[in-house]
């Protein structure tokens, strides 16, 4: 009897230690699914971003990747991964705009942030620890990934050069500033999916629309539609995403995996840019051998625009402290930049906007009256010791590099 109980237990134990360990090595699976449907080009930062972490993860980690649309609509990615309905997606964060005006900074705000502005201040400036907090209050981590050269502009059948050009154009655009700023220079603001815009160029809904960069502009079929190119793309200077996590499922992997999320989102960011700036020089050159012609907007234009985005800016910031936190960082961060770059030029890579200043002097103002002044300019401390210093995660080592907010 003994004998036979022995043998019994040291099944038992067996077992248990069998399935312990097959447990201890089997992958999470997530689902992640991008903001993009297959048929738009963007969708290769977040391929590539998947791809990579499925890599680095190795058996902590299965992604299951999904198109746009494919499990939850675009609007709704933010909800479903907050609830733990998708475990990952990516987004557009100027999307959120109605649950906090702040998430709108952190993507291509009109007149803003260059391509290499936003790589800067989200790696080096405190760009990242601050869209942390910010997510970080609705229950999801937040990786920005996807980053392409400046936004096109806008396709038309007539130039568009001066303020008198643009009165009465209906014109394709998204973002709710970007639409005011449109009213405020004669126009008028029509918002729809980016897989309409042909069919409303192509039927007159619309007199002008704006989509993406020219690689996807061209895929898209504008120069099939439209005669004239109005530049720059002053609407989305700086256009960037990012990967939304469900918080508790992230809090679920390895110190180390989350470590190779931060690693993986800095990589992307690269591959995407270069990518993209690369597509857009080849890519208007095919639209000029198509006959597109170029209309660019006189410089009163661009005097108009950017006063009206740092008008809108302020006003912002009065009214909500996250934004305040965030536009006092981002104006910071180009007041350091300014001497550098007037120096250097023309030897440099993005621009001093007209009327900084004082715009600067604002909004360190309102930062200072919401006090939030000093937790940004505490964040900024930080991230700079922490790069002087090369403090790389090792293993072991509790994973802080990316504070996520409580």
């Amino acid at each position: 009897m003994k004998k036979r109980t022995l043998v019994c237990t040291s099944i038992l134990f067996a077992m248990f230690f069998l399935v312990a360990g097959s447990t201890a090595v089997m992958a999470k699976t997530w689902k992640y699914q991008s903001i993009w449907p297959g048929s738009i080009l963007l969708n290769k930062p977040d391929k590539y971003f998947g791809d990579l972490i499925d890599t680095l993860a190795g058996d902590d980690l299965d992604l299951k990747y999904y198109d746009g649309g494919s499990l939850v609509k675009t609007g709704e990615v933010f909800d479903a991964v907050a609830n733990g309905i998708v475990e990952m997606a990516t987004d557009w964060p100027s999307y959120w705009d109605g649950k906090n005006t702040a998430f709108s900074l952190l993507t291509s705000v009109p007149m803003g942030f260059a391509p290499p502005d936003y790589m800067i201040w989200y790696w080096q400036g405190g760009g990242f620890e601050l869209s942390q907090e910010l997510y970080g209050k609705y229950g999801i981590v937040w990786f920005p990934h996807g980053l392409t050269s400046p936004e096109s502009g806008q396709r038309s059948n007539t130039p568009i050069k001066t303020l008198e050009d643009y009165k009465g154009v209906k014109m394709r655009q998204c973002g709710r500033v970007q639409a005011n700023m449109l009213k405020d220079v004669g126009g008028s603001a029509i918002f729809m999916a980016g897989g309409e815009v042909y069919m409303a160029l192509q039927r007159g809904t619309i007199d002008a629309g704006e989509f993406s960069v020219p690689e996807v502009d061209w895929v898209m079929g504008f120069q099939e539609i439209t005669k004239y190119w109005v530049l720059p793309g002053w609407h989305q200077p700086g256009p960037i995403w990012g990967v939304l996590i469900n918080k508790k499922a992230f809090d679920g992997l390895s110190d180390e995996t989350k470590f190779k999320f931060k690693e993986a989102a800095m990589a992307t960011m690269m591959w995407s840019w270069t990518y993209f700036e690369y597509g857009s020089g080849a890519f208007t050159n095919k639209f000029i051998e198509a006959g597109t012609e170029i209309s660019r907007l006189d410089d009163d234009v661009l005097a108009k625009l950017q006063q009206e985005s740092w008008r809108y800016m302020i006003e912002d910031a009065e009214k909500n402290p996250d934004y305040a936190k965030i536009a006092y960082s981002q104006a910071s961060f180009l007041k350091n930049m300014k001497f550098w770059r007037e120096i250097q030029s023309p030897f440099t890579y993005s621009r001093t906007p007209a009327g900084l200043d004082e715009a600067y002097e604002k909004l360190t103002a309102i930062a200072e009256k919401h006090g939030v002044r000093e937790s940004a300019d505490k964040i900024l401390a930080d991230v700079r010791a922490r790069m002087t210093a090369q403090k790389f995660w090792e293993p072991g080592t509790k994973y802080i590099n990316n504070p996520v907010a409580p």
